[in-house]
């Protein structure tokens, strides 16, 4: 899932490891619990954290690879991996190894005010006061800069899904649902069949409210 934050990748993707029945992998959620755990990764972790800097990618991978062994399914959901395009080529290296590629890459599109309005409240929410605007603009120009550009790539790999995630939280996983198991007859049915980028945002902006 590659998407900006306040997206709804954690929301959407807990719904497709749900409906799918696979591992639902987010390195938020991994970098927590190492750092509650007190492990090595984790201290390294709490120091990058600590000093306000992004995880290096090789402490990320470690950790995914981790997970990704240990889940032991031929199938999953990553939420917030890759973030750079080391990481993206790191992550198709590895599958490759395990005769294993991606079958999707899933954008959730959403306008950055949207995009703003939906981490203010969030911060309002949690009581973080140092979610103001400007720190959410830093990170969405962050976004753009390091993590955007790997939606070119995976559109060359004609992997890449586009859907208007400005909607509800619902109608917006209802539509995702829908476009992934049609491509799961697709690729299950010609898996040799060259794949071509996808893109429903205008649909479901067409559909507005209703779909």
């Amino acid at each position: 899932m590659i998407a900006p934050p306040g997206a709804g990748k954690g929301t959407q993707g807990v719904v497709i490891a749900s409906h799918f029945g696979i591992p639902h992998i987010a390195t938020g959620d991994l970098l927590r619990d190492h750092v509650a755990r007190g492990t090595e990764l984790g201290q390294t972790v709490r120091a990058s954290m600590d000093a306000g800097a992004l995880v290096p990618d090789e402490v990320v991978l470690q950790m995914v690879f981790e997970a990704l062994d240990a889940s032991g399914s031929d199938g999953y959901v990553l939420d917030g991996v890759p973030r750079t395009m080391a990481q993206a080529r790191s992550l198709y290296d590895f599958a490759v190894e395990r005769d294993k590629t991606a079958d999707v890459a899933l954008h959730l599109d959403v306008d950055d005010d949207e995009l703003v309005r939906r981490l203010l409240a969030r911060a309002a929410v949690s009581g973080r006061t140092d979610d103001t605007e400007d720190v959410i603009r830093h990170r969405l120009a962050l976004y753009y800069e390091v993590t955007h550009p790997i939606l070119d790539w995976y559109g060359e790999r004609g992997i890449l899904v586009r859907v208007d995630a400005h909607r509800p939280a619902d109608q917006v996983g209802r539509h995702i649902l829908t476009a992934l198991e049609v491509l799961k007859q697709v690729v299950e049915g010609s898996p040799g069949l060259p794949r071509r980028a996808v893109d429903l945002t205008s649909l479901g902006r067409a559909f507005g409210a209703s779909t």
